[in-house]
């Protein structure tokens, strides 16, 4: 992740890359968009956000909310052995 990028396009990379259901459940974002993130999270909660930070956090938590739910899905599949 480059500094200028939100942490958000890592999920997006990751998705748009093709994947299989081992790599969905291993999946983890990079330790720099997990500090990112925290850092977003902080700030949102002593400080407030600009627009486009806000934007940025909102992304990440759709996307990562989407993850959840494939990461649940790819373990039944894998669980049913397909």
């Amino acid at each position: 992740m480059s500094a200028a990028s939100p942490a958000y396009f890592e999920i997006i990379d990751f998705i748009a890359a093709g994947t299989t259901p081992e790599a969905v459940v291993h999946f983890r974002p990079s330790p720099e968009a997990e500090r990112r993130v925290a850092e977003l999270i902080n700030r949102e909660q002593a400080a407030g956000l600009s627009p486009d930070e806000q934007a940025e956090l909102d992304h990440f938590m759709e996307l990562e909310h989407i993850l959840r739910m494939a990461k649940a899905k790819a373990r039944q599949i894998l669980a049913r052995g397909q």
